[in-house]
């Protein structure tokens, strides 16, 4: 969501400015107390009580470095002593490098094998870098494995908080991890460019479920579909009982980051767990439609709004107390909520959502690059907009599937899907007095501006950031799901999804789930008058409603039959095609 609020500078009318992705709130009425040792008592209370976070919030609002490292020392000594041995983690890596943290560190890795469930690796790894004091070339780069990061500059912390790491924050993490570009092992057919590679979801499954059975890991070839990274064609084969996706797809190599990209063009390929994801979204047990949003909390945005009211009354403020005037409204929007509906918010495609959805608020407030043809939205308004617009205005933008046509055979056995891509969509709305953002149903026009210009060159942006390309892998295979469903083409091949049913055997990956979402802010001065600082967001992707206008084409009749398998030997589940 975005948001725009006036404020006077000089001797100017309320000045204007739109909110952005927002930042963390502490516990209200704690600062630096006087009483060192009645602060120390308070936070005694709460761990006695049990209430860890609320001591945390008290150890964040205080000032002083040595007061703040013996109250968490305070607090990482009770939760290790009361057995919340991941909290205790979480709450020593805030703490400097010291014979304390060392002690603690050690402590807490013993009660963890006593436990029952070994000194697992990541404490391991923290105990010795706490001894040899490499912690600033690891842990603040954000360290402790991968099932907390996000793969593209921005990690999920243990409390789920989305954290945006720098390019040269990302590339030197990734330098310390040891993580290097590697092609992968492949057999030389595979690994060969082919502009239409068939994959037959049902003897993929087959395979996959014949492995799980046997113990044995799910293997790269199958985690990455064969090489695909687009999808073109669906077919049906009720005499084999097949369901086939078709799309171009080449070998592949891993980025630095892990991320499987094509060895022919840098393209992401689609992987095995994002379709399982939103196959089981898109089944008769699913919700259908999925998405996510980041939205500000509503007592955040009521006391900007007061804020606000309160320093127009105060009159006009100088230039050089524009920054701080800022950071005030960072403090009192406080922390955004991310909600993810529809998939798991572990999945991996709940982690590429929200990642792009965060990308898409930094750009437009010109704190990401999107490339010369999305300038950011203090780029797209003159001084002449700035006044036009109403003082308590919330801008929202979200990003939704797109497809230019699917085209469907008369019998049903050949689909088309063309042009999939992503929508991005705008709205004004305004912020009453409890803080509620009201739908007007209208967009503004550099907001609509904005929009347009991120939907025109979202091909663009996906080759200049891998996360744009890797969310349109995904609203490619949630077509494809949703096409199954609609159409009912497990049924047509007596398909029960086997180990890609809802609760089976498959278990795509699980990753930290973000909860929350640090507030970033921007401001421009228009001409010595105006600031705008903005907020914006979310994804939604609801295919079913573009399924509705589905066509017929007659140019398809056939056209499975000339793709069909040729005689494949036992456990091969893709073949190319030749156009």
């Amino acid at each position: 969501m975005s948001r725009i609020i006036a404020r006077k500078l000089n001797h100017l009318t309320a000045m204007k400015m739109m909110a952005a992705i927002l930042t963390v709130t502490l516990l209200p009425g704690f600062c630096l107390a006087d009483d060192v040792d009645g602060l120390k008592k308070t936070v005694t209370s709460h761990l006695e009580a049990g209430e860890f976070q609320s001591a945390i919030a008290i150890a964040k609002s205080v000032n002083d470095e040595n007061v703040r490292a013996d109250i968490l020392q305070q607090i990482a000594k009770s939760q290790i002593e009361a057995g919340e041995l991941q909290a205790s983690r979480a709450t020593l890596r805030q703490m400097p490098v010291n014979r304390t943290r060392v002690q603690l560190t050690a402590k807490r890795v013993k009660k963890r094998s006593l436990n029952g469930s070994g000194a697992d690796f990541d404490s391991l790894i923290e105990l010795i870098e706490t001894q040899t004091g490499a912690l600033d070339s690891w842990e603040s780069q954000g360290g402790f494995g991968t099932i907390t990061e996000f793969e593209t500059g921005v990690r999920v912390d243990p409390t789920g908080l989305l954290v945006r790491l720098t390019k040269t924050e990302d590339k030197n993490r990734l330098k310390e991890l040891g993580l290097q570009s590697r092609k992968a092992n492949l057999n030389s057919d595979m690994a060969q460019v082919s502009n239409l590679r068939m994959v037959s979801l049902t003897r993929l499954e087959q395979a996959v479920a014949q492995r799980i059975a046997q113990g044995l890991p799910v293997v790269d070839s199958m985690k990455n579909l064969a090489g695909i990274y687009q999808i073109q064609h669906v077919f049906v084969y009720p005499e084999t009982g097949e369901i086939v996706i078709a799309g171009p797809a080449s070998g592949w190599e891993f980025n630095q980051r892990g991320m499987a990209v094509s060895s022919n063009n840098g393209v992401p390929t689609l992987q095995l767990d994002d379709l399982v994801t939103v196959l089981r979204t898109f089944s008769p047990e699913g919700e259908g439609i999925f998405g996510c949003s980041i939205n500000p909390r509503q007592e955040g945005m009521r006391n900007l709004k007061a804020f606000v009211e309160k320093s127009q009354n105060n009159g006009p403020i100088s230039s050089r107390s524009v920054r701080g005037w800022a950071r005030q409204l960072q403090r009192k929007l406080g922390l955004q909520d991310v909600q993810i509906y529809g998939v798991p918010a572990t999945s991996r495609v709940a982690r590429v959502l929200v990642e792009a959805d965060y990308r898409m608020k930094l750009i437009g407030i010109g704190k990401l690059d999107g490339g010369s043809e999305i300038p950011d939205y203090f780029k797209l308004m003159t001084a002449a907009q700035v006044s036009d617009v109403s003082s308590l205005d919330a801008l929202r933008w979200w990003m939704s599937v797109e497809c230019a046509s699917v085209l469907k055979s008369n019998d049903a056995n050949a689909f088309e899907i063309r042009g999939t891509s992503v929508l991005c969509q705008s709205e004004n709305q305004f912020i009453n007095n409890q803080g509620e953002r009201i739908q007007t149903g209208t967009s503004e026009a550099t907001n609509r501006k904005f929009a347009s210009n991120f939907t025109e060159h979202y091909q663009q942006l996906a080759k200049q950031d891998i996360i744009f390309a890797d969310m349109q892998n995904i609203f490619d295979l949630a077509m494809v799901a949703a096409l199954i469903n609609k159409e009912r083409l497990a049924e047509n091949v007596n398909w029960d999804l086997g180990s890609f049913a809802m609760n089976a055997e498959y278990h795509p990956s699980m990753y930290e789930a973000p909860l929350t979402v640090d507030s970033v802010v921007n401001h421009k001065v228009f001409n010595g008058k105006n600031i705008v600082v903005q907020v914006a967001g979310g994804v939604r992707v609801d295919a079913n409603s573009l399924l509705a206008k589905m066509q017929s084409a007659p140019r398809l009749e056939g056209v499975a039959k000339t793709a069909k398998a040729p005689n494949l030997q036992a456990g091969r589940w893709w073949w190319d095609i030749k156009k």
